[in-house]
């Protein structure tokens, strides 16, 4: 007979379930949030106006969706090669040489599940825990919050209206100082500013790296949505550059969860190794369309056109405000300062949701030292929807804001 447990252990009743690793508690995404308490609001009958997110509004291009179809009417759903379907690889590795007149070996095209799962590949296959990788901030969460998650450390890179908005070797060099770098992440056009880089300050960039033996890594997935002199992709000046890209952005996939990697060859096994066992490989239906996506240009320049007419809206109404901004030259963002209005960009985004129905992002989300005087303003919905975004925006100010 099994010995009874003692009154005290009986009292104390089953162990508490472990916490969350330390790695897993990272930072949360605040767009996410944002539009999470959105959706709550409009299912209790508010009305709302989403420019929080950096979602496309426009369907998926009717050339995707038709390759969907017909590859799922034909049955036979399964795996595809770690890397991604050879058709696909090879389609990436002409885009490059047809829009920006690089050669690309399909053998370094690495599709993925959306740029996020770029993003960990090329992190897990490029650094090793405590690397240290300068970054633009304002910049994208999510690259801090990979990067704490694999016991990485984000190094700031501080702009603003003094610095030009664009990631300098100057500000890379002035960030390193205290401790040696590992890598460098790029982003043109930049979420959250719009900020272009040139081809010249992407060239210095790669010289430096290169210079340093650092990685340079440049997130290209705004690619295609300019509203002056299109982007330049990294490898027409670093062919050494890790790029990620996405279907998501300018090509309206963004539920789809289909990107791709361009990688230096020494790195594409060991990044086949991590996709196998991390991912096994990006969904099938999603590979067939966004190969067909790259056929769908005229509907997709479309699409942009009524982002250039969104973007009109959205500055019109800051001038009229008298609400500064970041330069707003390519992605579909406004990245504008409030601090005449508010000392506390979150606590003025809950009160506009509050107050108006209006859902935008807090610039905390972006920049932890300078984030609190600053929200982001997403034009990629629908154009009637930011006229009455900036409409609300308006009357908020008006009646005195947060």
């Amino acid at each position: 007979m099994s010995p009874r447990p003692s009154n005290a252990s009986a009292a104390a009743g089953p162990a508490a379930p472990p916490a969350a690793s330390r790695l897993a508690r990272v930072a949360p995404f605040l767009a996410m949030d944002v539009l999470s308490v959105a959706r709550a609001k409009a299912r209790q009958g508010a009305d709302i106006v989403h420019m929080e997110v950096g979602q496309p509004s426009a369907p998926t291009p009717r050339r995707a969706l038709e390759a969907a179809r017909a590859a799922l009417a034909h049955g036979g759903i399964g795996y595809t090669e770690a890397l991604g379907m050879p058709s696909l690889r090879e389609r990436i590795a002409r885009h490059y040489r047809e829009t920006y007149g690089v050669s690309v070996d399909p053998e370094q095209v690495i599709v993925t599940t959306g740029s996020s799962g770029g993003f960990l590949l090329a992190f897990l296959a490029a650094f090793d825990a405590g690397a240290r990788i300068a970054c633009a901030c304002p910049g994208y969460p999510a690259y801090r919050n990979i990067f704490s998650a694999l016991d990485m450390h984000t190094v700031d890179v501080r702009l603003g209206d003094n610095r030009g908005w664009e990631l300098t070797v100057d500000g890379i060099a002035s960030a390193a100082q205290e401790q040696p770098l590992h890598g460098v992440l790029a982003m043109s056009p930049s979420n959250p500013t719009g900020a272009v880089a040139g081809a010249a300050g992407l060239e210095a960039i790669g010289a430096f790296c290169r210079e340093r033996g650092l990685w340079f890594i440049s997130d290209e997935i705004y690619h295609g949505l300019h509203y002056g002199a299109p982007a330049t992709t990294a490898l027409a000046c670093a062919p050494e550059a890790i790029v990620v890209n996405s279907f998501s952005k300018y090509y309206c996939m963004t539920g789809w969860r289909i990107g791709w990697l361009v990688v230096p060859p020494r790195l594409t096994r060991a990044i086949e190794r991590l996709a196998q066992n991390l991912f096994i490989s990006a969904p099938y239906p999603s590979q067939v369309a966004a190969e067909a996506a790259f056929d769908a240009r005229d509907e997709l320049e479309e699409v942009r056109a009524g982002y250039a007419r969104n973007r009109d809206i959205v500055l019109n109404a800051l001038a009229d405000l008298n609400l500064p901004h970041a330069p707003c030259d390519g992605a579909f963002y406004a990245y504008v300062d409030i601090s005449g209005h508010a000392a506390d960009s979150a606590a003025f985004c809950r009160a506009l949701l509050d107050a108006e129905g209006l859902a935008i992002t807090p610039g905390a989300d972006f920049d932890p030292h300078e984030g609190d005087r600053f929200v982001r303003l997403s034009f990629a919905g629908a154009t009637g929807a930011c006229r009455e975004g900036m409409a609300r925006l308006k009357r908020f100010l008006t009646r005195g804001g947060a």
